[in-house]
């Protein structure tokens, strides 16, 4: 690995050296479970976000992104590319926490107590809440914003109903950058979970990958026969670049 007081922090593999070095990596359902039960008693505002493959791409060429992903308290590998990523390293990759899947099982946890969802638009918004209630969280009360609000709306709605538990589901890398402005400005325990898609899953505008799939670590490939234009980008040139500056930062690390 790079070593952070003498290498460039504009050079992205300090940033992905360093990120790398945050990363939680869970090994054992036992663990998984400590941690549910750790970050659904948040003590002070606290961030909790994924890297994943896209998160690396688009941290190694944006400061301001790099930034509010190594400023995040909490941060859980995503996807098989990071598993891969973490191989080439000679690192134990942990579980795979993503999102889509850690997220409703954190809203269970919340149960009982006031949940923010914002992000994506309606009806989706509106049907993500209909399945907090009436599935997830029958207990809470909620809080909803669309996800194409400015910054100091989300931190006002936030200080006024006081939610223990915000879902950001705006996509990177705006809720990153939003989630640190909110632990910034609350002044009360909560957990601020940077969901991606997770909202659109929850409402139904994004249909999950057949189970096989997930399993194997090609969601992307669903999302992607979905979503080609949109996702284009992401997955076809993204991957690709994803392993190429993967395997030269293993290549860097044993020289």
């Amino acid at each position: 690995m790079l070593n952070p007081s003498t290498d460039n922090p504009s050079d992205w593999r300090l940033r992905w050296a360093l990120l790398l070095a945050k990363i939680e990596r869970v090994q054992s359902p036992d663990q998984g479970q400590a941690l549910l039960a750790e970050l659904s008693q948040p003590r002070v505002p606290t961030v909790l976000a994924f890297a994943n493959a896209h998160a690396m791409n688009s941290m190694a060429v944006s400061t301001p992104f790099f930034e509010a992903m190594r400023s995040a308290d909490r941060v859980l590998r995503d996807g098989s590319g990071m598993a891969t990523l973490f191989k080439l390293l000679r690192m134990e990759p942990g579980l795979n926490l993503n999102g889509t899947d850690l997220i409703p099982r954190l809203v269970r946890a919340f149960d009982g107590r006031g949940i923010a969802l914002f992000g994506t638009r309606e009806p989706w918004l509106e049907r993500a809440a209909r399945r907090v209630r009436e599935e997830l969280a029958p207990h809470s009360t909620l809080t909803r914003a669309n996800g194409f609000l400015d910054t100091g709306t989300y931190c006002l709605l936030a200080a006024t109903h006081r939610p223990a538990l915000i879902v950001l589901g705006m996509g990177m890398p705006r809720q990153e950058e939003v989630a640190a402005q909110l632990r910034a400005a609350l002044d009360f325990p909560c957990l601020i979970v940077c969901g991606g898609a997770i909202i659109d899953f929850l409402g139904g505008k994004t249909p999950r990958a057949p189970l096989w799939m997930r399993k194997a670590g090609v969601e992307w490939m669903y999302r992607l026969a979905l979503e080609p234009r949109r996702l284009f980008q992401r997955y076809v040139i993204g991957n690709p670049l994803f392993l190429t500056r993967a395997l030269r930062l293993a290549s860097t690390g044993r020289r």
